[in-house]
This record gives C-alpha cells, structure tokens and sequence, in this order.
C-alpha cells in the first residue's frame, strides 16, 4: 500500500500539519484560544493541558496518559535589543500516530526540522515514520546541539570581559553583570531539561518503532556537556566579578589617596592664613620673621599629616 504524504495549513488559526502514511505532525506557532479548540475538536487532550500550553509560565514537566504523554520545555532566547537573554516555554503532545508541539516563534530549530519534512519528501519520510517519540528526540537534539552555539558565544563574551577586567581604561561592570545574568538563565534553563530527558527516555518507548536507548545515550552526553561548561562559565563569571570588585576597590582608594595628599598639603595654607590674618597689622604690617615661622609652621603641619596618613596606610 502506498503511504500517502500531505501538508495542510489550517486557515483558521496558525497551525500547519505534515501527514506521512497514519502519522501526523501538527505544529502550532503562538498558541491562540482557537488553537485550544482544534486541539479539543481534534484529539481530546485534557483541558487542563492546552491551558498549560497556552501559559507561557509553566514549570518543566511530563505528564502520561494512557493514551498519550504531555511534556513541557523551557529555551533560551537571547533578545539582541535589551543583550539579555530570556526564557521562552514549548510543549508537546505525543500520541502513538502524532506529534502536535506548540511553540514560539523564536523557537527555529523545530520550525526548521518542520519546513524541511514541508519541503523534502524523503527527509519527510525518514523523520515521520519512525514514531512521535523518534520525531521529539529529534527536535530535541537539534536544539542541544544549537547550545553549544551558545556556549560558544558566551565564551567570547567572557574572554572580552577578562581583557576588560584588568584595564583600567575599561568599564565592566554592566556587560559582567549582563553576561553573569545570562548564564543563571542558561543553567535553569538546562539543568531541568537534563532532569526531563532523563526521564523521557524510557516513556517514549510505546511511541518510538526503534529504540531510542543509544539515541538518547548520545545526547545525555551532549546535555551533560553543556551543564558542565556552565557550571564552569558561571565559576569562571564569579571569579571576574570579585576581581573587577577588587580592583574598583583599589582604584577607588587609589583616588582616595590622591585627595588626602591635597587636603594635607593644602589645608595647612589656609590655617596658616587665617593665623597670619588675625594677627595685628594683619597682611600689610607682618614682618619677614612671621611669616618665615609661619612658613616653618605649614611645613610642620604638612609633615605631621602625611605621617598621620601613612601610618595609617591611606597613602
């Protein structure tokens, strides 16, 4: 029997679907009110599920079914206006002849792998035959490997910073503390998708036509990869933020010196003036004599400061 091979685009809401043979694959790309209704209309899931795919703040879970698993994920979007990144939520719904994700649009590895089975009928076919739980891993090992992407990217942004912390001519402090920022994101953002996988394994079983042990063992590794040089970012990060606190510390009692030496040196002038000014005569009457030992006097007081300051090591 021939396997029938289709793609629709529902009219109503913004979902597109790709049918190869009994299996189809639903994609739904900022998920609406109607988008809740053909889900309801179409396959039934629990009610409480579409409402936790169409809030955008859920925490990682896995829901199962007798028939079908409902999962939801969390990735990471760095927004180049605001040079942060933020967190942006994507679900599942895996059923033994479908896969239905509801994503955002920022979330291209899937609609990347969707548009390729649009457009590729072999790539279709090799992608939509193997079962939902073969199709979700796939998605999910694109978007591991983008993340070394990521690590990449922060990695430049970390030896920039490094250069920065130690020049004195540089500020660093709001690109450290953005940078730091984002790797806190990047480590929620993973460590819960690692606990997830994990777990995901041995429930998409009944929805996989292989077996997906040695699939997954591969990319545990890339995921545990990934959280250990974010472990390592993040003490490297700590290590620049109380280096740059240190070194602003030191710059800052450097200046702090420079002003007690001018204050010490010129504070004992304007004693010795006043002095000199309620003397009798004042400036017009002193005599050479005065103000020679008042002379004796600044330099005294300058003396005495600056010994002051230097046991105390603020100079």
């Amino acid at each position: 029997m021939a396997k029938s091979n289709k793609v629709t685009k529902e009219n109503q809401v913004n979902i597109k679907t790709i049918t190869s043979g009994d299996f189809t694959w639903v994609d739904i790309i900022q998920p609406t009110k109607e988008a809740a209704k053909y889900l309801v209309e179409h396959y039934g899931f629990n009610p409480l599920d579409i409402e936790d795919a169409l809030s955008p703040r859920q925490v990682s879970k896995i829901e199962e079914y007798p028939e079908y698993l409902f999962v939801i994920f969390h990735l990471s979007v760095f927004e180049k206006a605001r040079r942060v990144s933020s967190r942006k939520q994507w679900s599942a719904f895996v059923g033994p002849n479908y896969l239905v994700t509801i994503r955002p649009p920022e979330f291209k590895v899937a609609g990347e792998l969707f548009q390729e089975c649009e457009t590729n009928v072999e790539t279709r076919e090799q992608y939509l035959s193997q079962g939902s739980g073969y199709l979700l891993y796939q998605i999910f090992d694109r978007t591991i490997d983008q993340y070394f992407k990521v690590l990449d990217k922060i990695l430049g942004l970390m030896e920039d910073i490094e250069e920065g912390v130690f020049r004195e001519d540089v500020e660093v402090a709001s690109p450290l503390s953005s940078l730091r920022r984002d790797i806190i994101d990047q480590r929620q953002v993973m460590f819960p998708t690692r606990a997830l996988l994990a777990e995901l394994e041995a429930k998409l079983k009944p929805y996989s036509k292989i077996d997906l042990t040695l699939y997954f063992s591969d990319l545990m590794d890339h995921v545990n990869k990934v959280c250990n040089t974010l472990d390592e970012y993040k003490e490297v990060i700590e290590v620049f933020k109380d280096s740059d606190y240190l070194l602003s510390g030191y710059r800052s009692n450097r200046a702090i010196r420079a002003i007690a030496i001018l204050l010490a040196i010129g504070l004992p002038f304007v004693v010795v003036a006043c002095i000199y000014l309620i003397l009798p005569g004042g400036l017009e009457k002193g005599s050479l004599q005065t103000f020679a030992g008042l002379l004796l006097i600044i330099a005294a007081l300058i003396g005495a400061i600056l010994y002051f300051l230097r046991r105390k090591h603020l100079i």
